[in-house]
C-alpha cells in the first residue's frame, strides 16, 4: 500500500509514496524512494510513462528492478481512463491520440519534478524521462519540447514519433540529449528496424545514442533494467569526470 508524502518526509525509508498535484486536476504522482535515502547526495531522477492500458502504480513496479538504491524514480498517469486491466485489476489509462494532450502532459511533467525536487534531493540536470512502448513517444516528445529542462531519454520497446509534416526534429533540440533505445529484437508490434532508424536519426544530429537489442518480442526483458541502471550510473560518472576538469581548469 503506497504511503503519503508527508509520511516519506517524516520517514524518508526505502518504498512508494502516493500524492497529488491539487492545482492540476488532482493529478497523481507516484514516487519510489530508493533504499538508505541520502538528503545531501543529488539523485538521478527517472520519470516513467506506462504504456497504452498500463497505470502510473503499474509502471512504478520497474523501479526496484532498475535499481533500489541509485536513482530517485517517478511515474505519471495518462489523461484518458481506460477499462481496467484484466492480468491485475489496475486501472488502464492511455495518453490519448499522438500529441494529444501534450499540453496537458507537459505542465503535468514539469509540476510534477518541481514538487519532487523540492521534497526530495534531485540533481537538476540529470533527470531523464523513460517511456515504455507508447510511453516512449511521450517521453520523446516531452523531451524534444522542453530540451533544456531533461538529461536523456529511455525508450523501452518505443519510437520516435513521427510528425504528419515537417522534421522530425530540429538537431539543437537533440545535440546534447542522450538516449538509451531497449528493445525486443523479436519485436512484431515495434519492429527492431524502427528503433535502428530512430538510432540512425539521432545519431546523425549529434544526440549521444545508445540501441541496444535483447532477445524478447514486445515484451520488458530483465536484462533491460540492468543496463538501464548501467547507462545512469556511466552518465553521472562522466559528469563527474567533466565537473572535475572544469574545477581544474
Amino acid at each position: 500500500m503506497p504511503r503519503t508524502l508527508f509520511s516519506a518526509l517524516m520517514v524518508p525509508s526505502e518504498g512508494v509514496y502516493a500524492s497529488q498535484l491539487p492545482h492540476l486536476q488532482s493529478l497523481p504522482v507516484q514516487t519510489f524512494l530508493p533504499t538508505g535515502y541520502e538528503p545531501n547526495y543529488p539523485y538521478p531522477l527517472i520519470v516513467l510513462f506506462h504504456s497504452h492500458g498500463g497505470s502510473d502504480e503499474q509502471v512504478l513496479r520497474f523501479a526496484p528492478r532498475i535499481s533500489r538504491r541509485n536513482c530517485l524514480y517517478i511515474s505519471l498517469r495518462g489523461p484518458v481512463a481506460l477499462n481496467s486491466r484484466d492480468d491485475d485489476g489496475l486501472p488502464a489509462f492511455s495518453w490519448g491520440e499522438s500529441g494529444e494532450h501534450d499540453e496537458l502532459v507537459a505542465d503535468y511533467l514539469v509540476k510534477s519534478v518541481e514538487k519532487t525536487r523540492r521534497e526530495f534531493h534531485v540533481h537538476s540536470e540529470r533527470v531523464y524521462l523513460a517511456g515504455v512502448a507508447e510511453g516512449a513517444a511521450v517521453a520523446y516528445r516531452m523531451a524534444l519540447r522542453m530540451p533544456k529542462r531533461f538529461a536523456g531519454v529511455i525508450s523501452i520497446n518505443g519510437t520516435l514519433p513521427r510528425p504528419a509534416e515537417g522534421p522530425l526534429f530540429h538537431d539543437d533540440e537533440v545535440k546534447d540529449l542522450r538516449v538509451l533505445i531497449a528493445h525486443g529484437a523479436a519485436n512484431e508490434v515495434v519492429p527492431l528496424e524502427l528503433a535502428r532508424r530512430d538510432f540512425l536519426a539521432l545519431y546523425g544530429a549529434g544526440a549521444d545514442v545508445l540501441l541496444s537489442t535483447y532477445p524478447c518480442t514486445h515484451t520488458v526483458h530483465p536484462n533491460m533494467f540492468r543496463d538501464i541502471n548501467r547507462w545512469v550510473i556511466r552518465n553521472v560518472d562522466e559528469d563527474a569526470c567533466w565537473d572535475a576538469e572544469e574545477e581544474e581548469d
